[in-house]
């Protein structure tokens, strides 16, 4: 991407934009008993969406472990919007995705909720904060009311003005630097986050805990075997699911549609978002072999949606040399657990993931014809192989438990 970070390019970097002592550690702290490691412990949740079902996942997975959880988030006017949390929360206004002026004027206007409920903070002995805007408001808050909770950081992404060259992106990252000398624990959804930004570019050299985006416990604990092999010349049927972003990831996916017609068939469920909503829909109407079904509930409509794919796209080209190249999506653990094999991009994270297993195919460049070939040669029987190896990994590979279990009980 041009104008940006490369982690090839930070031997290049000033000295004020490195530390060299770094940690390469993630923390795995005993286990302890969860009951008795919680009891009585608050934790305020900073969030910037309190819809999103990433946020939804991760405060039911501390209740569940016997936290007393406030949670403080702001909305975004995506999905799930008349969403009532069931848990105590305190609104903190509406905010959106990339305008980060709007997000700044966003997280100022919540300082007068955070001063009102002081008392509130005061009592909790942790602050949790989701993303770089929750991190600030917890310092100010943790400021404000004069407590001494331990703050932890979770990075799910990191957003793309983070890792360009000029100078507001310098500055945010200093201030970034700053916030996480002050921090207890940072909390990371990918290893490739740790070994090319944090390490590398920000030199953290503080305690970090590897949660990776796996389903809730709730999911069924019985793996079910959903989509029946390809019989009677049926085009194989490829799922992309939650947020269909990067206009260069769908214009891949038409294209690959015109190609293959009667050979492949795209189906697409969740939330628009860095696609333009009009283009999308033009496609739809032009390609008889790409369906959209709309948003939906992951609790409770993931196993509908999986049930109808043999194949689960995993190919992120938004930004491609950094947080594309570096995360676990969610998508590679639902689809992992329902027994659909991915598809993804060679040398990223979730490719390198998917071939150390065998679970999956991944692709290098030209991709568009890397995908043709693939999907012209692929046989029933390759697919069974996959197929195989992929239900023979255990479940808690795709589902939260013992990881989970281990950071509370670090918390606590």
């Amino acid at each position: 991407m041009h104008g940006s970070i490369d982690a090839r390019d930070v031997a290049g970097l000033s000295v004020r934009e490195r530390d060299d002592d770094v940690t390469d550690d993630i923390i795995s702290p005993p286990m302890h008993d969860a009951e008795n490691a919680s009891s009585g412990i608050e934790l305020s949740f900073f969030c910037p969406d309190v819809t999103d079902a990433s946020t939804l996942k991760r405060v039911r997975q501390f209740m569940d472990f016997g936290f007393r959880v406030v949670v403080f988030g702001f909305r975004r006017a995506r999905y799930n919007t008349t969403f009532e949390p069931p848990w105590p929360n305190v609104p903190l206004g509406f905010t959106t995705d990339a305008r980060y002026w709007h997000r700044l004027c966003a997280l100022l206007r919540a300082v007068p909720a955070i001063v009102r409920h002081r008392r509130t903070l005061r009592r909790s002995g942790i602050f949790y904060a989701r993303n770089i805007d929750q991190l600030l408001l917890a310092l100010i808050a943790r400021a404000t009311c004069g407590s001494r909770a331990r703050i932890v950081y979770e990075v799910l992404d990191i957003p793309p003005i983070l890792m360009q060259r000029g100078v507001m992106a310098r500055m945010l990252r200093r201030i970034e630097r700053m916030a996480l000398r002050r921090i207890a624990l940072l909390v990371l959804s990918s290893p490739g986050f740790h070994r090319n930004y944090y390490k590398t570019i920000q030199g953290y050299r503080g305690e970090w805990f590897l949660l990776e985006n796996k389903l809730h416990h709730s999911i069924p604990s019985a793996r079910p075997r959903l989509r029946r092999p390809v019989e009677g010349g049926r085009p194989w049927v490829v799922g992309y699911f939650g947020l269909i972003r990067g206009e260069a990831t769908f214009a891949l996916i038409s294209r690959l549609a015109d190609r293959l017609q009667g050979r492949v068939l795209f189906k697409f469920g969740g939330i628009v978002t860095t696609v333009d909503r009009a283009g999308f829909d033009r496609a739809l109407r032009r390609s008889a072999n790409m369906v959209y079904s709309g948003p939906y509930l992951p609790q409770q409509d993931l196993e509908r949606l999986y049930r109808d794919v043999d194949i689960a796209w995993a190919l992120d080209l938004e930004h491609t040399d950094h947080n594309s190249r570096w995360l676990m999506p969610c998508r590679f653990y639902e689809a992992g657990f329902y027994g659909v094999p991915c598809m993804a991009v060679q040398g990223f994270e979730v490719g390198t993931t998917i071939e150390k297993h065998g679970i999956g195919w991944t692709f290098d460049e030209p991709l568009e014809d890397s995908l043709v070939r693939f999907f012209e040669r692929l046989t029933l029987a390759d697919y069974a192989d996959v197929r195989q190896r992929l239900d023979a990994v255990p479940p808690s590979t795709f589902v939260a438990g013992e990881d989970i279990t281990r950071l509370c009980s670090l918390l606590a």
